[in-house]
């Protein structure tokens, strides 16, 4: 299987674990739960990292996935976890999230055609 699926994939499945994470919750009841906020550092966590992996020409292909900002907010989580904005994660959640999960479901659909395999 080849490599930028299995990153898309999770980058896919991160994002839509975030989703769940927050659902309707304001960024204080997320905070509130030890569990829930720490799940949802993770979650970006690996959002982050699988997007910084995925090679570049696959990035140059779909300027339209944030792939910066995840490694960004992956690099300030994973650098400064004591001071994270926990607005600014559930206002990603909900505002960014959705559209990006419907392009890695695109881009994963396609690279499982049996013709894209590598």
């Amino acid at each position: 299987m080849r490599r930028e699926l299995l990153l898309l994939r999770e980058m896919r499945d991160a994002a839509v674990t975030i989703r769940e994470l927050v659902g309707d919750r304001s960024a204080e009841q997320v905070d509130a739960d030890d569990l829930r906020r720490s799940a949802l550092l993770w979650h970006f966590t690996v959002l982050g990292e699988a997007a910084s992996q995925v090679p570049s020409d696959v990035k140059n292909t779909h300027p339209e996935i944030a792939w910066r900002a995840a490694t960004r907010l992956r690099n300030r989580i994973v650098h400064g976890y004591w001071d994270i904005d926990i607005e600014t994660l559930v206002t990603t959640a909900a505002d960014d999230l959705a559209p990006m999960i419907t392009e890695l479901e695109i881009m994963v659909a396609a690279l499982q055609k049996p013709d894209a395999s590598g």
